[in-house]
């Protein structure tokens, strides 16, 4: 008998004795849930139908990243018979982004059996604070230098440079470049002088943050309408970008996401192209480097606006697009690069410039919004189940509505909208009652004609602000939004709480600690600096149940006082673990 032929008959023979096929390790529960809104102090959990080879669970395969305040390092902790997996960051998220998880089909079993080739997916929502939804015009920054013109079209946020604060990148139609204003990181909500522009593609807008790379920085990918390419800008961890690339792609590129497409955790890009009638993809291989795109078609035509999300509740990220034709539609990610229709396209009140998602009615799906250019309005779209929508219901704007936005402006756990009226020259802000219904608020007046709004946490006071652009003036207006906390505390919370410390900034006389415990127990307090080197700890047993401080006096173990700077701290009791951020000005 030839070896090959003894070779066969053994593998055979070992697969008969093994019996049927293990199944592909399965994700069966997340924390927090999905789509849902959660503290910014949470830890994330996914628990999965058998226990973990743990080693297979690292920064690699098990990615978590906000979208402003990016990709910040954490640890790994196992509970559950090792069945479930925790990652634990160092620092808080910041208030009202999304989170996004990404799981690796390298994750593996004990068994040695892996997770599905697609991977598995889901994100969350960092809740915001209670607050009136009154907007103070704190300033008004101009993207111009020497007075010539820029035209701010899109805008980003995130924390460029690590210490905690969400900066912002404006990016420039007629100048070609993007201009980053980093944040002062005292509180104050208010940003320093630009720095040095960077050259990148014209008619350059629609953009999105992601960590290509994996190296922890922040990068962006940006669509540039009239050079006909995408641009991947490399974070350098210090507010600016390098290597700058571009990607021929199809004819007038706009909306644009990130995207893990094939269940390696890395995210690749999808963008739109309204002049070919098609979407392209572009993998990533691990490192940031991606191939040439190829190409498939949403059957919307024309496709403007672009969105990611998990639309069905498979774990796989989905696609919404809409086209000039006024339709949107859901495209199902298959899980190895391709994707399905969720149904018939569907009209979305007019042609969709702009498309949000997120959790409209409390249902835990991802709905749709809007910005229709054409029907002068914003439609709202209650996801079935399906990833198809309702029909459509409409807000008025009245004229040109190139951006749409969704946050929690007023802290009462649903999702507000905000419209850029280009030609009424305002935005338009509408409430939530929650169950996706929405009440005109209120117009806050821009100088010319709005291009876009972030609503973004700027002061780490954890409710929403607004970060305004104005495409004509060629201004970013800062409007903060006032507190409406009432400063009383439950009790007994129901888990394990923490507040902001305070004083923030911390003073001279240091600052309070304060967290809550939900029965009787030991608690451990550790400090650490901006690199999650431990400078400070100390325990505190024998505590009651509701709610203690602890003064922290701005020094390491040995009693020097430490160099200004942004700090984390960790507050752990009975295997729970809450997070925050401070920053020492001395």
């Amino acid at each position: 008998m030839s070896l090959a032929r003894i070779a066969g008959f053994l593998a055979a023979a070992t697969a008969a004795l093994a019996g049927p096929a293990m199944a592909q390790l399965a994700a069966i529960g997340t924390s927090p849930a999905r789509n849902s809104m959660a503290s910014v102090s949470s830890l994330v959990s996914v628990t999965f139908d058998r226990p973990l080879l743990t080693s297979s669970v690292t920064p690699a395969s098990f990615r978590v990243f906000g979208r402003w305040s990016g990709n910040v390092s954490g640890t790994f902790e196992f509970s559950n018979g090792n069945r479930t997996a925790t990652f634990v960051r160092h620092r808080p998220f910041s208030a009202g982004e999304i989170v996004s998880i990404n799981l690796s089909h390298d994750v593996r079993g004990a068994d040695n059996i892996p997770l599905r080739p697609a991977g598995y997916f889901f994100q969350f929502l960092a809740e915001t604070q209670p607050a009136t939804r009154q907007f103070d015009e704190l300033n008004v920054i101009s993207n111009r230098i020497d007075n010539v013109q820029t035209r701010i079209y899109g805008a980003s946020a995130g924390d460029l440079n690590g210490d905690g604060y969400c900066d912002l990148t404006t990016v420039n139609e007629v100048s070609a470049d993007v201009r980053v204003f980093l944040n002062l990181a005292n509180g104050t909500g208010n940003y320093g002088t630009m720095l040095t522009p960077q050259a990148i593609g014209d008619e350059a807008s629609p953009n999105e943050p992601a960590d290509f790379d994996n190296d922890g920085n922040s990068d962006l990918c940006i669509g540039a309408t009239s050079t006909d390419d995408v641009w991947i800008l490399m974070g350098n961890g210090d507010g600016t970008f390098g290597p700058i690339t571009n990607i021929p792609v199809g004819s007038w590129p706009h909306g644009i996401v990130p995207i893990d497409v094939d269940g390696d955790a890395d995210m690749d890009i999808v963008n739109v192209n309204q002049g070919s009638d098609n979407l392209s993809l572009l993998i990533n291989n691990g490192s940031g480097v991606f191939g040439a795109p190829s190409f498939f078609n949403s059957g919307v035509g024309g496709e403007w606006g672009l969105a990611v999300g998990d639309m069905n509740l498979d774990g796989i990220a989905d696609l919404v697009t809409g086209g000039i034709g006024g339709q949107v539609q859901t495209l199902l990610g298959n899980g190895n690069g391709t994707f399905t229709a969720a149904g018939p396209a569907q009209s979305a009140g007019g042609f969709p410039w702009g498309v949000a998602l997120g959790d409209l009615n409390g249902d835990g799906r991802l709905d749709a919004v809007t910005a229709n250019s054409t029907g002068f309005n914003g439609g709202v779209l209650l996801n079935t189940g399906t990833g198809t929508f309702s029909p459509v219901t409409t807000v008025a704007v009245g004229a040109h509505t190139p951006s749409a936005d969704v946050g929690d402006l007023d802290g009462d756990h649903d999702l507000d909208i905000v419209l850029s009226s280009f030609g009424g020259g305002f935005w338009r802000i509408y409430t939530n009652n929650g169950a996706g219904v929405f009440t005109f608020d209120q117009d806050i007046i821009a100088p010319s004609n709005p291009s876009c709004a972030i609503p973004l946490d700027i002061d780490n006071d954890r409710d929403l602000d607004l970060v305004l652009t104005d495409e004509i003036a060629d201004v970013i207006i800062l409007m903060e939004n006032r507190d409406a906390t009432s400063g009383v505390e439950t009790p007994v919370p129901a888990a394990l709480e923490l507040r902001p410390n305070a004083p923030e900034p911390v003073s001279e006389s240091g600052t309070l600690i304060r967290f809550g415990l939900p029965q009787a127990g030991d608690v451990r307090i550790t400090v650490y600096d901006a690199s999650g080197r431990k400078v400070n700890g100390v325990d505190q047993t024998g505590l009651g149940p509701g709610w203690h401080s602890h003064r922290f006096d701005g020094r390491d173990r040995s009693g020097r006082l430490l160099p200004a700077g942004v700090y984390f701290y960790t507050v752990t009791s009975d295997g729970r673990t809450r997070s925050d951020r401070m920053v020492l000005l001395h």
